[in-house]
């Protein structure tokens, strides 16, 4: 998830994630997205039409179940997903429940807690010397940590000695002031609204040439070197010591991930649930048999052919976010949320950096209406735009009822562009 708007005793929020993706949201609704344009619209009532796919059983060692509910801080639209880390090279290991399930970012990061903090994971140290730390920028606030080696377990997946990120290990006195305070420190799991962000996206790592040319530290690097975890300051991190997604680091399954949403009314629905499957054309249950496959830019993102806006598809968003200015919007603290008189239906039109072309169909409803049940969490209908964004982000009401495949980048060891598929 690339922006989320967090509503939280009525006041709006607006959240821009620059690095990785983090929902901070609570109380009605939340939202993560950019602007963009959709090629064509009419008004319908959908009912409960649209894709009917339903997921295979989280039973085999490759897959882990997804659940949608009311989660740690009554989000809506929240996929979640349990972890289990572990020291490397011990069986001293916890499982984390409630970790945010996010094809928009890259790696595993943790909200620090007893149980986190009894691993004693080592911290990776920074080449300028000291501890090595991560700042994620947001619109409204950040949040900071260390980066420390880890052995990651999802289901009978394992990814030894990766790097990942502690969250809320760091005193407040050593946040540095410069390039990383902006707003309010979010580092727990209150106001991240998780206990953890899980990143299986398309990039083997969350920051790459960014953070790891010489020449881009000092204007992009969201890492710092912390001297005795004190005095940081902006440092180079090369790709090894980077947060690290865990697929490319499973021995088998590493070539990307399918994520499998049940399909829900249009009305919403108390709870969804889904399955990750991990490895694409690598078992029998992980055949690609979707329509079209897309390759994309290495962030997973549609190219925009030299248009200024893109399309991404991004479970950590939990509405579709997009700009159209025919469609009404809500009014108070619903206010960047669609709120049309009747469904509406959106085409998008898709073209991948391969030539492949098709179309993405969505319906927005009234979300007015949708958050008036206070018992729903899972909704396939929820629209909004965040004004100061471009691109047509494609969050979770796009995943219920769809197989959609993610492959990893695998071009700098010669194997395959990274592809959207479903």
């Amino acid at each position: 998830m690339r922006f989320a708007l967090k509503l939280e005793a009525g006041v709006r929020v607006v959240k821009a994630v620059l690095a990785v993706s983090v929902v901070a949201m609570t109380a009605f609704v939340a939202g993560c997205g950019g602007g963009g344009g959709s090629s064509s619209s009419s008004s319908s009532n959908n009912g409960n039409s649209g894709p009917n796919q339903q997921p295979i059983a989280a039973n085999a060692a490759n897959t882990v179940a997804v659940t949608v509910g009311r989660g740690v801080k009554g989000i809506i639209n929240i996929p979640t997903v349990s972890v289990t880390v572990c020291a490397p090279g011990t069986a001293n290991c916890t499982t984390i429940d409630n970790v945010l399930l996010d094809t928009g970012s890259y790696g595993l990061r943790v909200v620090n807690s007893s149980a986190v903090a009894a691993l004693g994971l080592t911290v990776q140290t920074a080449t300028a010397g000291g501890q090595l730390a991560e700042c994620t920028h947001f619109a409204d606030g950040f949040t900071w940590g260390t980066i420390r080696t880890a052995t990651v377990k999802i289901s009978g997946e394992t990814a030894n000695n990766i790097p990942i990120q502690v969250i809320g290990d760091l005193a407040d006195s050593t946040v540095p002031s410069s390039g990383c305070v902006n707003g309010s420190n979010e580092s727990t799991a209150d106001a991240l609204g998780a206990n953890g962000i899980l990143g299986l996206g398309v990039a083997p790592v969350d920051c790459g040439d960014a953070c790891s040319v010489q020449a881009n530290v000092a204007q992009f690097s969201n890492y710092y070197a912390c001297p005795n975890g004190t005095n940081c300051t902006r440092t180079l991190a090369e790709t090894s010591k980077q947060v690290a997604n865990p697929i490319p680091n499973f021995a088998v399954d590493n070539n990307g991930v399918i994520v499998q949403m049940a399909p829900i009314s249009s009305n919403g629905a108390a709870s969804a649930n889904g399955t990750v499957v991990f490895g694409i054309g690598t078992q029998s249950n992980n055949v690609n048999t979707a329509g079209t496959t897309y390759t994309t830019d290495a962030s997973g993102d549609f190219p925009s052919r030299g248009q200024s806006n893109t399309v991404f598809l991004d479970s950590g968003s939990n509405g579709y976010f997009f700009q159209d200015s025919s469609i009404p919007l809500c009014t108070g603290n619903l206010s960047d949320f669609y709120c049309p008189g009747s469904t509406l239906q959106r085409t998008i039109n898709l073209t991948g950096a391969n030539g492949a072309t098709g179309t993405a169909t969505i319906f927005i409803a009234n979300a007015q209406t949708l958050l008036s049940n206070a018992s729903n969490y899972a909704f396939n209908d929820l629209g909004g735009q965040v004004a100061s964004l471009t691109g047509t982000d494609l969050g979770l009401p796009f995943f219920y009822g769809r197989y959609v495949y993610y492959g990893i980048d695998k071009r700098t060891s010669g194997g395959k562009a990274p592809f959207v598929a479903f």
